[in-house]
């Protein structure tokens, strides 16, 4: 957390007086390119998995304004960038090509012969 920055500013929405006066959205801002803590390899698959979060000088920037104090959005906007670091850090499964099932083939197959059945039958009228 050391690398992270944060900063406040005024949360919008509906709070009277509470929020005009108090600073209680977070963002939370971290240098993905500089970071000490991430490895090459999970620079590169987060700068991939999270490039539309990212911006060009290669900054993430998180935010929350959910609730009502500065404290609880900080351990908010915590627990977002884990999530979101984890997520995108994770190796995704490849998928085992299957063999069609039969009733599946056999679907298909069936559905084609009404289909040419049901043009056959419209010029024949013709």
């Amino acid at each position: 957390m050391n690398e992270c920055t944060f900063s406040t500013v005024r949360s919008s929405g509906s709070g009277g007086q509470h929020v005009n006066k108090v600073e209680t959205k977070v963002t939370l801002s971290l240098n993905i390119g500089q970071s000490q803590i991430l490895s090459t390899e999970q620079k590169q698959r987060i700068q991939q998995k999270l490039r539309n979060r990212i911006s060009q000088e290669g900054i993430l920037q998180i935010s929350s304004d959910t609730e009502r104090s500065q404290a609880m959005n900080k351990k908010a906007v915590i627990v977002k960038l884990e999530n979101l670091l984890k997520k995108a850090c994770r190796e995704e499964k490849k998928r085992v090509a299957t063999k069609r099932t039969l009733s599946s083939i056999q679907k298909r197959l069936d559905n084609k012969k009404q289909l040419s059945e049901k043009k056959r039958r419209r010029s024949e009228n013709f």
